[in-house]
């Protein structure tokens, strides 16, 4: 699974709340709008300035990609085995979808829902995330995307969609996440929690005996945010480190009134929000391991996700791509009025400051070009 934090928090998304997607505006602590989705969205991405929600579909076998202001579907691809799985890589503007009742991850553009290409896997998909390690042979950007399939993960270049590795996991892989390091972090479906390292591929075992849901991380500790539905807590985790002894585990839990289906950090660390059976959303203040606020949502929540308000300008890609180069080329103007107008004025200083030096008299200084008058004596009376 994806890091589900889409920036420091002025809004959260719930997938599943009632009527579709809530919409909670994080300083009112309350759900401020609805975003009509329908086929039960499960999970939900957003694009880096918050301007598109990413929403799957998996009563239609459908993805759609909904403008965050307004609501409005931009478009919508259908998408095969009930997808509830999603992966948002900015870089390539691309979407990996997969779900439980199919083998089939589906790459699809990011901007008009247009199928890339098809990556089969060994088995039905029960987790996605991506990496960004340097060593992807598409020589594009280095990610790696990495597939839950029932007993194994399976590793692939997110462009090319070539195999890189498979690594038996017997537990059953399920849900992912890979936080800035060198691990990824695996739920299985035995009820255990799992770190393997990027390179190696070594397994650890971390935890177990908990239902472990979707995870997310903290960008500013490294530590890992587990739903455990089974007790009604969130499990923290230590980062673990390649090289070093894996730590012991778990850090601390926070306990919650009912069983938590999915959590959200904030980057800069300060809030999470956890999405709750009973139709609610937790708030917690991280720093100080206390519950904040409780808001509800309704309904059945699956997803939760944070992230900006959406900007004002450009509610489809191609009025977004507008709008971003309308910015590049205004920012270029002021960098070149920046570099050119200082040069201008000095120029014209310098003029007026020679112009001024010409139409003054010369001053000529004491003792130069002046004849002596010699001293005589006073008059004798």
């Amino acid at each position: 699974m994806v890091h589900a934090d889409g920036g420091a928090p002025n809004l959260a998304y719930v997938a599943g709340s009632t009527g579709g997607v809530g919409v909670i505006d994080v300083g009112q602590q309350k759900v401020t709008k609805t975003i009509k989705v329908a086929g039960d969205p499960h999970l939900v991405a957003l694009s880096q300035d918050g301007r598109f929600l990413y929403v799957t579909q998996p009563q239609l076998n459908k993805i759609a990609i909904i403008a965050a202001r307004t609501g409005d579907q931009v478009c919508a691809a259908s998408v095969p085995g009930a997808p509830t799985l999603l992966v948002f890589d900015p870089n390539v503007k691309s979407l990996y979808v997969g779900g439980s009742n199919g083998p089939t991850v589906t790459v699809i553009d990011a901007e008009n829902c247009t199928i890339k290409r098809k990556i089969e896997t060994t088995g039905p998909v029960y987790g996605l995330a991506y990496a960004a390690v340097g060593s992807a042979v598409s020589g594009k950007n280095g990610e790696q995307l990495w597939v839950s399939n029932e007993k194994a993960l399976n590793v692939y270049d997110d462009v090319s969609g070539q195999q890189l590795a498979n690594i038996p996991l017997p537990q059953g892989p399920r849900y992912l996440s890979i936080p800035p390091g060198s691990t990824v972090y695996a739920t299985t479906a035995a009820g255990s929690l799992q770190a393997i390292d990027l390179s190696s591929h070594k397994v650890s075992p971390l935890l177990s005996g908990g239902t472990y849901g979707p995870m997310d991380f903290d960008e500013t500790t490294g530590e890992v945010y587990v739903p455990d539905s089974t007790h009604n807590q969130l499990v923290v985790l230590n980062p673990v480190n390649a090289g070093f002894t894996i730590p012991k585990e778990p850090n601390h839990v926070l306990k919650l009134d009912a069983a938590p289906r999915s959590i959200a950090i904030t980057n800069d660390g300060q809030l999470g929000f956890a999405a709750l059976s009973n139709g609610n959303v937790a708030m917690y203040d991280i720093p100080g391991r206390q519950l904040a606020a409780t808001i509800p949502a309704g309904g059945t929540p699956q997803f939760i996700i944070t992230g900006l308000y959406p900007p004002n300008l450009g509610t489809t890609p191609q009025q977004a791509s507008l709008v971003d180069k309308l910015g590049n080329i205004l920012g270029y103007v002021i960098v070149v009025l920046l570099l050119v107008v200082p040069f201008l004025l000095f120029r014209r200083y310098a003029k007026a400051r020679g112009a001024t030096a010409a139409n003054q008299p010369v001053e000529v200084q004491a003792g130069q070009g002046q004849e002596e008058t010699p001293l005589t004596p006073p008059d004798e009376y």
